[in-house]
């Protein structure tokens, strides 16, 4: 059930002072209704549970993380954007009523995340500074841009007191007492009494999205399998054209530019009947005999290269079809549950600062959740842009200088926020020439503009309708993107 103000007030006397000062690294929307923020304070990572939940409005720290959607929704996007790598300046409760408010100040200055917990009215928003709401998670657009009014709770017929109310719900659903020596007590006791329910829709949430993202896969692979079976038919065709390639050859003598056809022996066929060949008027003998060998390298071509990608996408179908099915009869894992409820430490553990990350290529998330990679030399640089890159992700580069290709994971047709390309643009500064004047110019365009430069060391390209973007290193930026690396 939702918390009570009494239970509220207990949470938030508990983790406010653990969370002051602290900042937001990474934002999380892990079922439709609540929100997940990792925080950095001084001394250890936490986690925070914002739930709108109409049954179970809360918040409290978490002991183990939730599995969370490959996508993340708009809302959590636009939070991403605006408030990871906000300060936190304190965590406040309206007296007697059971909304929270986060102070923060973020990159465009102060701002507050609101947590309605007020049972079917539950809603979190993200107001300005002056109280203006940017965005709601339950009400949309009918508020933004207004100012934030606290809600006023319906009248009851006959109201008890506001003590006796708390006395009830207390005794009601009391709280668990901690086992063992717990930092955060309360919400430790409010985390086992909710926890199931919260895993529960987490789960269910994850796979309604994952359904949803095999549903396009499979609309995508069977139109992916019927383009290559036409192409491969088409080229199956060409299947005997080495045979009369070389029978034309052996009868050059005995044809003449503009005839449509030629009658020769099959010396391919035992009983050697004759046999007619077309040919195209307005070709030399010799033409018509090239054409039937080039038409059957076509055929060669389609087996060797179109073949196989016909195998690996029906492969691709089948696998995604048995997802599906085993989503339907609610037997499915997903990779993020195998370990789904990582536990956070409260205390920092020994970190090698130098340890290599495994994997090719530096790889970064963006301030909305994309992923960012960086090259660390000429070969990687090669290795990313041109093998590893898709046609419409983002490539970047410091203008004039040496230094990295920098490529932004994007889906198809989507444009890459702003934030991620500063982010993106700031990585590219930072491992080039540019690094030591500390601001600089670097172009972007989409990874199909980007040419390999015939003659030239690798990694050195040619790029076509690139724009560029002047930045200078944020070190709040580059603290946040150094952290989303480990």
């Amino acid at each position: 059930m939702s918390l009570s103000a009494l239970e509220i007030a207990a949470v938030v006397r508990e983790i406010e002072p653990a969370l002051r000062h602290g900042w937001i690294q990474k934002i999380f929307q892990p079922t439709p209704r609540s929100l997940t923020l990792e925080i950095r304070a001084p001394g250890h990572t936490l986690a925070l549970l914002l739930s709108a939940d109409p049954e179970t409005a809360r918040l409290h720290l978490l002991s183990h993380r939730l599995p969370n959607p490959t996508t993340p929704p708009s809302f959590c996007q636009y939070l991403r954007a605006h408030i990871q790598g906000a300060r936190i300046d304190g965590l406040e409760q309206v007296p007697g009523d059971r909304i929270v408010r986060l102070r923060l100040t973020a990159r465009e200055g102060p701002c507050s995340l609101v947590a309605e917990l007020t049972g079917r009215t539950a809603d979190l928003l993200l107001l300005d500074a002056e109280d203006k709401i940017l965005i709601a998670l339950e009400t949309g657009r009918e508020k933004t841009g207004k100012p934030y009014r606290t809600p006023v709770q319906p009248p009851m017929a006959r109201p008890p007191s506001t003590n006796e109310q708390e006395r009830r719900r207390t005794k009601a659903q009391p709280l668990q007492q901690p086992e063992g020596d717990q930092p955060f007590p309360v919400s430790s006791s409010l985390e086992r009494r909710d926890q199931g329910r919260e895993e529960d829709l987490a789960r269910e949430h994850l796979r309604q999205a994952r359904l949803a993202e095999i549903r396009k896969g499979l609309k995508k692979a069977a139109r992916r399998i019927d383009a290559l079976k036409a192409d491969f038919d088409k080229a199956t065709r060409y299947k005997e054209y080495a045979r009369y390639g070389e029978l034309l050859k052996a009868n050059l003598h005995l044809m003449t530019k503009g005839q449509a056809q030629v009658t020769v022996i099959d010396y391919f066929d035992p009983a050697m009947p004759e046999l007619t060949i077309p040919l195209d008027l307005s070709k030399t003998p010799q033409g018509n005999m090239d054409d039937y060998f080039k038409k059957h390298r076509k055929y060669l071509a389609a087996d060797r290269e179109i073949k196989p990608r016909l195998e690996t996408a029906e492969r691709e179908l089948a696998d995604l079809q048995a997802e599906r099915k085993a989503i339907e009869q609610k037997t499915w894992q997903s990779p993020a549950q195998e370990t789904p409820f990582k536990p956070i430490a409260h205390h920092p553990s020994p970190v090698t600062r130098h340890s290599p990350r495994e994997g090719p290529f530096r790889r970064f998330t963006s301030t909305d959740g994309l992923p960012i990679y960086v090259g660390r030399n000429a070969r990687e640089n090669e290795e990313l842009t041109f093998k590893f890159a898709h046609s419409d992700d983002l490539w970047l580069h410091a203008h004039g200088t040496p230094g990295s290709h920098v490529v932004v994971r994007l889906e198809k047709g989507a444009d890459p926020p702003h934030e991620t390309i500063k982010d993106a643009a700031t990585l590219a500064l930072l491992y080039s020439d540019l690094k030591k004047s500390g601001k600089g110019e670097v172009i972007y365009t989409r990874k199909k503009w980007v040419r390999k430069t015939k003659g030239q060391p690798p990694g050195t390209v040619t790029v076509t309708q690139e724009k560029a973007i002047f930045v200078q290193l944020d070190h709040v930026r580059l603290d946040r993107l150094k952290e989303s690396s480990g």
